[in-house]
């Protein structure tokens, strides 16, 4: 067992035996068994509060070497490192085997280029923003400038148009005559 301290972060190297605790299991549930067997080992040793198995994350990795003989066949002891941050302890598999050494770098660099990719559209997402912004104001100042130059020729123009509407005023108001209308009257006769 190593140990380090780094930044309130302990870190731990383990050989866990697994075969004991799954022997007296039926084959069906041995697999499950090394991974409850792991959590209840690592809940005792990093001391996590009430045992909390819930509060230890097996590694995806570690997860798939479990289980990649079968539910029947598990490894019988394992080499892990674990980092207890807080109340949160992390399981990693310590020797990966080939093809999970690839398959992890090759999921590692997955997820850079998807956090790449992610930063890439938020700086596409300001520009984009920013050129907006610039179009707005823009637009902003022509609609200002245009509004000023349709006040000053409205300006002038208000005048003429209310001596237009007061002309047809005058012209509709003409008097004539009015007829009162008297209701017509219609006899029906047989």
């Amino acid at each position: 067992m190593t140990e380090k301290k780094i930044n309130d972060k302990l870190e731990r190297e383990y050989t866990i035996p697994l075969r004991k605790k799954s022997k007296v299991v039926p084959r069906y549930r041995k697999t499950p068994k090394a991974i409850k067997t792991i959590k209840e080992f690592l809940a005792r040793h990093m001391k996590v509060e009430n045992r909390d198995l819930n509060k230890v994350k097996i590694d995806k990795n570690l997860n798939e070497f479990l289980w990649r003989r079968g539910i029947r066949k598990h490894p019988h002891k394992i080499k892990v490192k674990v980092i207890k941050d807080g109340e949160n302890v992390k399981v990693d598999l310590v020797d990966y085997p080939n093809k999970l050494k690839f398959k992890k770098i090759k999921e590692e660099k997955r997820q850079k280029d998807a956090l790449d990719s992610i930063e890439k559209k938020k700086t596409l997402m300001q520009k984009g923003k920013e050129s907006l912004q610039k179009k707005d104001t823009e637009k902003v100042e022509e609609t200002k400038s245009a509004e000023t130059t349709e006040k000053e020729k409205t300006g002038a123009e208000i005048p003429k148009a209310m001596e237009k509407s007061q002309t047809k005023k005058i012209k509709h108001q003409t008097e004539k005559p009015s007829k009162a209308k008297q209701p017509v009257r219609v006899s029906l006769q047989k």
